[in-house]
């Protein structure tokens, strides 16, 4: 439910679901790789690196931050957020690849929503934790209250 990266229409898109109360959509095709309009076209059928990268306003618990969306090391989408999730989502959510599941991230489309390409390879890179000391005590204590 919090966030999905995908191809619709054939274009890269991010979505970042604040809790269904805001969505931050980050979008674009090839059109917008050789500077045309930002939505461009599909992404040729081949081998595409989309890259979709965030720096966190922190630390501390839900600050902002900017996210860029990139295709083939070229920026095609880049927007600032608000605020991000202050919780961990809950046990029941999915953490899908290839296909969303459960909960839609966006309500452009319905689950199961697959992706029907082939995805060499997928790799995560989570920085240093964001929290400081009182914020990583006041969430062990909301836990351990929460798992009395």
């Amino acid at each position: 439910m919090a966030a999905g990266l995908f191809l619709q229409r054939g274009k890269p898109v991010f979505v970042y679901n604040f809790l269904d109360l805001k969505r931050t959509r980050w979008e674009g095709g090839i059109g917008s790789i050789i500077g045309k309009d930002v939505f461009g076209r599909a992404l040729p059928p081949g081998k595409h690196t989309i890259v979709f990268d965030f720096k966190y306003d922190g630390p501390g618990i839900a600050k902002s931050g900017t996210g860029v969306l990139s295709v083939d090391g070229r920026d095609i989408a880049t927007q600032k957020m608000e605020h991000t999730i202050p919780f961990v989502m809950p046990p029941d959510e999915s953490f899908d690849v290839g296909a969303d599941t459960r909960t839609p991230v966006d309500n452009s489309y319905q689950i199961p929503f697959r992706f029907t390409g082939k995805i060499d390879k997928l790799t995560f890179k989570l920085g240093p934790s964001q929290l400081s000391d009182a914020d990583q005590k006041a969430m062990q204590e909301a836990d351990r209250i929460v798992n009395d």
